[in-house]
């Protein structure tokens, strides 16, 4: 029989030889780094030890945190093989796995507790720190983000292998809360441990990015790909940050490269993919750019999501391809579907209810050159929609498509004031710049 011993960070694990906690290590070594293959490694942990409870944790973790319907099945394999093992499982363990059974049910919410739980009574499990802080990023906990790591960071130091990842999460809790300076110092000392640490090479760019730092951003992120992107699972979104800040710098046709060549490339093969590449192709098409035929793939990879109603934050992102492909058999049953999820339970519920459906029908307004009406529903979620999760970068969105509503609609009242909010935050930024140059041609209310 196996006895329970510890791993190199002190954190108890069950019925597991030196060798599978070795073999464990070094797979959440690679998820903390978001390098390939860290869900490979674990399968083979499993074929080998097949009643190895935290492997099992583990990969539903991961499975869970993808935020992808697509991956459910699997999920659902994962959660039934781990509670099969309930009985030799620890405390930790049995956190871990009532955290994905959670989310496996719905209730996004619970799982955050219990994996927040599990990091609090193991403050050296990366992995319950790392899931937590994902289910805050899904949930839209700005704060908690931050804290969820400065209540750990007391039992870390140098010495504590792995402590620059927990550095890099700490960076973009700070930069999420608006921490800049910190964030930023934070991340670059993260970056300097590890170069392989994609999420705090990708906290300094959101640093820059909220900073309206284009051409920092792009150097920076061009100057640390060459340790995270070799073998990264994360590179598609520091691609799209790339990108951002080539488009903000007034090149369209390098933000279209990078998009084609960084982002397009990968196939699409999640929904956090998919997220970003309708998320910058509405951008350029809002703006008056022509993409081509770049909606159709984009817009494909959703269809086979369509009727899930899983996530709102991916229904939005399903909805602009929709729109931007011409899909409207696609809108019409994608806003049902939300309709229905809105009608359940669970924490989707509540994202549909109260952010998910105003803003699909909002885009969906947009979309057909009803501004004015986009600009009445989605005004009023613009200023919580972290309820529905994602960062203050991607849900930049909201803002993005009412500043066009508002300038398309004609109305120079709303559509000054939400370019002023911009210009405030980035003055130098040459598509903010453009837009107050379109203000300037609408007629005033007090000329009229």
């Amino acid at each position: 029989m196996m006895r329970t011993t510890t791993d190199l960070w002190g954190n108890p694990v069950s019925n597991a030889s030196a060798a599978d906690i070795r073999g464990l290590e070094g797979a959440i070594t690679l998820m903390n780094a978001y390098q390939a293959d860290p869900l490979a490694a674990v399968d083979r942990l499993i074929a080998e030890n097949p009643e190895f409870v935290m492997a099992h944790a583990f990969r539903a973790g991961m499975l869970a945190t993808t935020g992808d319907k697509a991956f459910e099945g699997e999920l659902a394999k994962s959660v039934a093989a781990a509670e099969a093992l309930l009985a030799k499982a620890n405390d930790r363990e049995r956190l871990h796995i009532a955290a994905t059974r959670a989310w496996l049910d719905g209730r996004f919410d619970e799982a955050n507790d219990r994996w927040g739980r599990a990091a609090m009574l193991y403050p050296r499990d990366t992995l319950a720190v790392q899931f937590a802080q994902l289910t805050d990023f899904f949930l839209g906990y700005s704060h908690m983000l931050r804290d969820r790591v400065a209540r750990v960071l007391p039992h870390w130091d140098k010495n504590v292998p792995n402590y620059g990842f927990v550095l890099g999460m700490y960076a973009f809790g700070l930069e999420e809360s608006g921490d800049y300076a910190q964030a930023e110092s934070m991340g670059r000392e993260a970056v300097a441990l590890d170069g392989r640490d994609a999420w705090a090479a990708h906290a300094v760019a959101h640093v820059m990015e909220m900073q309206g730092r284009a051409t920092d951003g792009a150097e920076w992120l061009e100057t640390t790909s060459a340790h995270w992107a070799p073998n990264g699972l994360f590179n598609f979104h520091n691609w799209w940050h790339q990108a951002l800040f080539v488009l903000d710098t007034g090149d369209v046709k390098g933000a279209l490269g990078i998009f084609d060549k960084k982002i397009a490339a990968n196939g699409y093969s999640q929904a956090l993919e998919l997220v970003d590449g309708a998320a910058m192709m509405w951008r350029l098409s809002s703006f008056g750019h022509d993409v081509g035929d770049r909606w159709t793939k984009i817009a494909d990879g959703w269809t086979s999501r369509l009727n899930d109603g899983y996530y709102a934050f991916n229904d939005l992102h399903a909805m602009m391809s929709f729109i931007g492909a011409g899909r409207a058999a696609e809108q019409k049953l994608l806003l049902k579907a939300a309709e229905r999820s809105a009608e359940g339970k669970g924490t989707n519920a509540m994202m549909s209810r109260e952010i998910g459906l105003p803003s699909l029908k909002g885009f969906m307004a947009f979309g057909r050159g009803a501004y004015d009406e986009a600009v009445e529903h989605l005004l009023p979620v613009r200023g919580k929609a972290n309820r529905f999760g994602g960062s203050h970068a991607q849900r930049d969105i909201f803002s993005w498509t009412l500043v066009e509503a508002a300038l398309r609609a004609g109305d120079r009242s709303l559509a000054e004031g939400l370019v002023a909010e911009r210009l405030a935050g980035k003055p130098e930024s040459r598509i903010n710049l453009a837009w107050d140059e379109r203000v300037c041609q609408l007629p005033s209310r007090l000329a009229a």
